[in-house]
């Protein structure tokens, strides 16, 4: 009989159920389920191939090949024809298999007799477990239908290896799902650390019985969960704020035509005839999905694959009747896991969540706003932690080094513990100069402010020891929301906030969109440099509207109280000039409204271009105050971008260039009284913030966790000693001020 006569994968599978119901070690069932394919298709040889926690392969099972090579013979993912399948998540299929390109001689297992060579990757949800391989004497291509079968087999045999179903002693540990440590480090999104359990975003959907032998019932059970999810779309498209025209209607009428897609459909109910189960049907095609994903350059088609993932998700939740978020108890020490988020999403978990780690996102994403916002750790881009992560794992989040311990070995608990316990000590004894002023012992004093961007930053103003707001995000409140904010509830949240701080000043940011803050609503034009593009008040500026809207409400809201508002990203001082004139048209029309005008106004810009730095004398003398968007200024003045990775971490923020630059704009806001101020991550950090002491910076707004620190370290120093080592260090030619701060620093015994 041929190997093409005898492919039927629903009488390969009914065996395969029966076979894996058989008792028996995990070595045992893989050894029967290899037995069983080869029967089964006419195989002269199957092999079982396993991932390891390294990137290795290794065989694990084998009929056809020498018996003494499993567990032996290893290869790393991209070596061999088992390899770049590995790799490419994508099947092999060659009649000459020495002869092809790539191919790995293994002596110890004897398989250079066999010419005819397929291979699938063994893959759930887009990620490769291993890979199965069939092999035949003679020369010969496998058929299309041939593949198909494998490929059926080898998603059943990634289904039970998720439910463990091949773990056994010895060797056969590597098939142990989700009970090893596992580490990964990504990147930093917010600093902290936190030690909790596990909450999946989208609970991971188990399927114990991946083979069913009864295909009409299952493709009755896919039909119904697609009748759900079209009704859901279309509720989507329904729902009041959606009724306008603009991008978000056009991508979600393409995810409705996703969801209508015959074919997506059609291939789902042809792996359900060929024997799996309705959740193992949409697995496949998810994986499918996933493996195209990582093949795309094109942003508009990943984004769109990207919506056929999400509908695939919804799917298996449909069918399975797991619900995503609704109905869950949040632990009190959950540590969010997931593979992106929405800001609106994250705000509804709340400050219950001890920290959050995605396993994509960046740096200035809406998500990492509103972490900081939270002030939780955040860790991002950590590779595969969706896949490896349960609900209820222990987790333990460096937000400080952008690592993640899950499930970790004792050694490293204890470690960690260590630490959490060092920042508390130290949290107390910050907490002790709460009331102190930030003063060095040769009296320079520096006022530090905090940055806030919702309303439940407040409370940590009396906390933490900031004199005041030096920056609120006042576009928190526009991404979170699905439609445009209302005037009236703008100006009464402004008020609270005004309200909530006191006495002390609060100064707001006017809306910082675009680059990589888009809003919803808002129709986003393709731009080649986002960040260079049409953003903050150039959108201000040509669509006036918005920024009307949110002066009146900032007005209205200070009920007679003293105002302070700045526009971000400034680049020429005709922008400031212009925005200013529209504040003071809108203050003029209030007051002819009736409406109580603010105590004072203070009208300031951020400067985060520096074009801005050489304006005319004329911008520093009309701006009531300055301050310094550090995380742009650096990235514009280094020409790095702080979301790339390869070049970002080249720049340093003591570089004596840099610091020689701040120290010009210090110089100029002096010579025309004009107050300024440093605004950003690095501000908080003590030893950056040291040396913007240095350079004349008397002013620093920071997240709140920061001003402790910060202040601690200060207070032991004097400015003028350090001043003389920075013109030292400067006058010496050396490129960057760190080593020679943080030396002189460690060998007085400063923690830094």
């Amino acid at each position: 009989m041929s190997f093409s006569d005898a492919v039927d994968s629903r009488v390969i599978l009914t065996r395969l159920r029966a076979t894996l119901a058989e008792p028996g070690e995990g070595q045992e069932r893989l050894d029967r389920i290899v037995n069983l394919i080869a029967d089964g298709l006419v195989a002269e040889v199957c092999s079982v191939y396993l991932k390891r926690e390294d990137l290795m392969l290794e065989l694990c099972a084998t009929r056809g090949l020498n018996p003494a090579a499993v567990h032996q013979t290893r290869m790393r993912v991209g070596q061999g024809l088992v390899g770049r399948i590995a790799e490419q998540a994508e099947p092999i299929n060659t009649p000459n298999a020495p002869g092809a390109k790539g191919f790995r001689f293994m002596p110890e297992t004897g398989e250079e007799v066999f010419s005819s060579f397929l291979g699938v990757p063994i893959q759930r949800l887009g990620e490769v477990l291993g890979v199965l391989v069939v092999q035949n004497r003679q020369a010969r291509e496998y058929t299309d239908d041939e593949i198909y079968a494998l490929e059926v087999v080898a998603m059943v045999i990634a289904e039970m290896a998720e439910l463990g179903a091949f773990v056994g002693p010895g060797a056969m540990e590597i098939a142990r799902p989700h009970k090893m440590p596992f580490f990964v480090r990504g990147l930093v999104g917010q600093e902290g650390v936190a030690e909790g359990v596990v909450l999946l975003h989208e609970p991971q959907v188990l399927v114990n019985n991946p083979i069913s032998d009864d295909p009409a019932r299952e493709c009755a059970r896919l039909r119904a969960a697609i009748v759900g999810l079209r009704a859901e779309v279309d509720q989507m498209l329904e729902a009041d704020y959606l009724t306008a025209t603009g991008e978000h209607r056009d991508v979600l009428q393409a995810y409705r035509m996703f969801a209508h897609d015959k074919g997506w459909v059609r291939r789902m109910e042809d792996s359900i005839e060929s024997g799996l189960a309705a959740e193992v049907a949409v697995e496949k095609e998810q994986s499918a999905t996933r493996a195209r994903m990582s093949r795309v350059a094109d942003p508009y088609l990943r984004e769109r694959l990207h919506d056929l993932d999400d509908l695939s998700n919804r799917l298996l939740r449909m069918l399975a009747g797991v619900d995503a978020n609704n109905g869950r108890e949040i632990p009190p020490n959950a540590i969010l896991v997931a593979r992106n988020i929405g800001p609106g999403e994250l705000l509804d978990y709340g400050r219950g969540l001890r920290g959050v780690v995605l396993e994509e996102g960046s740096v200035g994403s809406h998500a990492a706003i509103v972490a900081r916002a939270l002030a939780i750790p955040l860790v991002i881009q950590a590779a595969r932690i969706t896949r490896e992560a349960l609900n209820g794992d222990v987790i333990m989040v460096d937000g400080d080094q952008g690592a993640v311990h899950l499930r970790p070995e004792e050694t490293v608990a204890r470690a960690f513990r260590e630490k959490i316990e060092m920042r508390a000590e130290a949290q107390h004894a910050y907490a002790t100069l709460r009331d102190k002023p930030a003063t060095s012992r040769d009296g320079v004093t520096l006022s530090l402010h905090m940055n806030a961007g919702l309303m439940a930053d407040l409370p940590s103003l009396p906390k933490c020891g900031a004199v005041g707001v030096g920056l609120f995000r006042t576009e928190l409140q526009f991404l979170i929301r699905t439609t445009v904010p209302k005037r009236t509830d703008l100006a009464a949240l402004y008020a609270h906030i005004l309200d909530s701080a006191g006495t002390k000043p609060v100064i707001f940011r006017t809306l910082d969109i675009g680059s990589d803050k888009v809003l919803p609503y808002m129709k986003r034009g393709e731009e080649p440099n986002p960040a260079l593009g049409w953003r903050a008040i150039r959108v201000g500026l040509d669509r006036p509207g918005i920024l009307r809207m949110q002066v009146q409400a900032l007005l209205r809201g200070s009920k007679g109280r003293p105002l302070h508002l700045m526009f971000p990203f400034v680049a020429e001082y005709t922008e400031f000039e212009a925005a200013r004139e529209l504040v003071l048209r809108e203050a003029a029309r209030e007051r002819e409204l009736g409406h109580v005008p603010p105590a004072s106004l203070r009208i300031g810009a951020m400067l985060e271009t520096p074009s801005l730095a050489y304006a005319p004398d004329k911008f520093f003398e009309l701006a009531d105050f300055i301050s310094i968007g550090g995380n742009d200024l650096k990235q514009f003045f280094f020409a790095a971008d702080r979301e790339n990775e390869k070049v970002r971490r080249r720049y340093d923020t003591l570089s004596v260039s840099f610091l020689t630059f701040l120290e010009e704009i210090v110089a100029r806001c002096a010579a025309h009284g004009t107050p300024l101020s440093f605004c950003g991550e690095d501000a908080g950090r003590p030893v950056e913030a040291l040396a913007f002491a240095i350079v004349g910076f008397r002013n620093l707004s920071m997240r709140p966790a920061s001003i402790g620190p910060v202040k601690a370290l200060l207070r032991q120093v004097e400015i003028a000693e350090l001043r003389a080592l920075f013109d030292e260090t400067r006058a010496e030619g050396h490129r960057s001020f760190r080593p020679a701060l943080e030396g002189w620093l460690e060998e007085r015994g400063f923690q830094i």
